[in-house]
């Protein structure tokens, strides 16, 4: 299986289809896609609907490739559950928040990185670096400072709690791939 299509497949285990929760930061989601993120989608040609109710499958999958996993460039990450993990925080928090824990993680483990939400190649190579020396050290790493990112969030809005449950479920237990 291809690093994106087990990544797209980790993360369906925590989307579901649509939802219309007002208390929800995304707002209108299906299969994980926000509104606003199909709207981006549809306007750059990549889907044919800009209705999220009629978003199929296969069109999330293409705005997640295209919006999510190319943009971080995650095909340069050697270790496929370390780009999965990387991938679904993304598509959970943002691309910018899902790098600046990857590069909090990194800095815990003792690199020397800047935390500006950026994956270019010194974040790249400092990941494949731990894929090689303790890929399971990066992974729980990058779990641990996903969690205090979803404490954070229910810390500054206690409306956000009652998805905190969902969030935690997140924090997956380490597989290879």
């Amino acid at each position: 299986m291809k690093p994106f299509d087990y990544a797209f497949e980790q993360t369906l285990t925590m989307e579901g289809g649509y939802s219309d929760d007002p208390v929800d930061r995304g707002g209108k989601t299906k299969w994980g896609i926000t509104e606003k993120t199909l709207n981006n989608a549809y306007l750059a040609g990549i889907v044919s609907t800009w209705d999220i109710s009629e978003l199929k499958l296969e069109e999330a999958q293409l705005i997640y490739k295209a919006f999510y996993w190319n943009p971080l460039n995650l095909d340069a990450v050697l270790t496929p559950s370390i780009a999965a993990e990387i991938f679904d925080t993304a598509v959970n928090m943002g691309k910018t928040a899902a790098v600046k824990i990857v590069q909090d993680a990194l800095n815990y483990l003792g690199e020397s990185m800047s935390v500006d939400g950026i994956m270019g190649n010194k974040t790249i190579g400092a990941i494949n670096k731990w894929c090689t020396r303790d890929v399971r050290a990066l992974f729980i790493c990058l779990n641990g400072f996903q969690f205090h990112r979803y404490v954070q969030i229910v810390e500054n809005n206690a409306t956000q709690k009652r998805f905190a449950r969902g969030w935690t479920k997140r924090i997956q237990i380490y597989r290879e791939a």
